[in-house]
């Protein structure tokens, strides 16, 4: 259960922006069809897109893939990062909210979005505005739940007290973990669902990535402070000591990674991406693996003595977090 809200899902989901945006590799469109209808075989309920990733590319991907089995899943997209042309556009603006919603309900192919989020803060428009365009459209039927990305606490409960906020939605793995200051705690508090994104620190957690890495030029990871290459060096020594860890557990550096954020809170469900049919399996066999308090503490204690070279994001991307 994403909180108190009533929405339900499965206890891992799966990202689809990396099948069609952003990542070196994209996916042919059958192949990518046909992922997410196995990831649906396999269990996996709960599905995330945005208006912004091709732009409006994957919300087509996914609506296609899931036309057959709509009753089985819950969807989730986002607005605010593109105008209606698909430009790039840092807006909320209440007319714009409710103009791409109706696009973003043609091109998914469905009659209510389950999951509408805020992609990013717009500091020009107050969040109270924002949960009221969202109220509106769900009291039209075109949206059933309210959720929010990378938003500060402060503006969570503004949001909440407008129009209850189910989830939120921001970066949160082992190697960042700022959300537990703050969002989570209010998260707690009020009810709120929390799905973490990038929950394998793009690729990087999973032990496939190093310093002999190349990423094609459309890669948004070239952009990252964290994957330079003198940052995919020092940051190894996170990999090793995952990888040693999860073989006393019988798991991936992946899985442990998963299972970790599985067990901090019941009402968090990460949406890791991926384009390969083995690391899906590989991912959803996280949830079965069982980790005790003494398993928690000794990673902690062994995490907190790693430093983590490199910021997430570069600096004007991540003044749009935690607004």
């Amino acid at each position: 259960m994403l909180g108190t809200s009533g929405l339900e899902v499965s206890a891992l989901g799966l990202g689809c922006m990396g099948m069609s945006y952003h990542r070196s590799t994209t996916m042919e469109r059958d192949a990518a069809v046909a992922l997410i209808r196995k990831a649906v075989d396999l269990g996996v309920t709960f599905f995330d897109t945005a208006q912004v990733y091709g732009p409006f590319t994957n919300e087509q991907l996914l609506g296609d893939a899931v036309a057959p089995i709509r009753d089985q899943v819950v969807i989730a997209t986002k607005f605010g990062e593109a105008d209606a042309s698909g430009e790039r556009l840092l807006s909320s603006r209440p007319e714009l909210i409710k103009q791409t919603t109706d696009a973003s309900l043609a091109r998914l192919g469905v009659e209510t979005i389950d999951l509408l989020y805020q992609h990013r803060v717009d500091p020009d428009v107050p969040i109270e505005e924002v949960a009221g365009a969202v109220k509106d459209l769900i009291e039209e039927g075109k949206v059933q739940y309210f959720g929010l990305c990378e938003a500060s606490g402060q503006t969570i409960r503004r949001a909440h007290a407008v129009q209850p906020v189910a989830a939120v939605q921001s970066e949160y793995s082992l190697w960042w973990r700022r959300p537990e200051q703050e969002v989570l705690p209010v998260c707690e508090e009020l009810g709120i669902g929390f799905v973490p994104y990038s929950p394998l620190g793009r690729g990087f957690l999973t032990g496939a990535i190093d310093q002999n890495t190349r990423f094609d030029s459309g890669d948004n990871r070239n952009s990252l402070p964290r994957f330079t290459v003198e940052a995919r060096k020092a940051n190894q020594a996170l990999v090793e000591l995952l990888r040693a860890i999860g073989e006393q557990k019988g798991a991936t550096p992946a899985q442990l990674v998963l299972a970790w954020l599985l067990v901090q809170r019941p009402w968090i469900v990460p949406i890791p991406g991926t384009t390969k049919l083995d690391r899906l399996q590989e991912n959803l066999r996280a949830a079965a693996i069982q980790l005790t308090r003494h398993d928690l503490a000794e990673l902690d204690r062994a995490v907190s003595q790693i430093h983590i070279l490199g910021d997430r994001y570069p600096t004007e991307v991540e003044q749009m977090t935690n607004r």
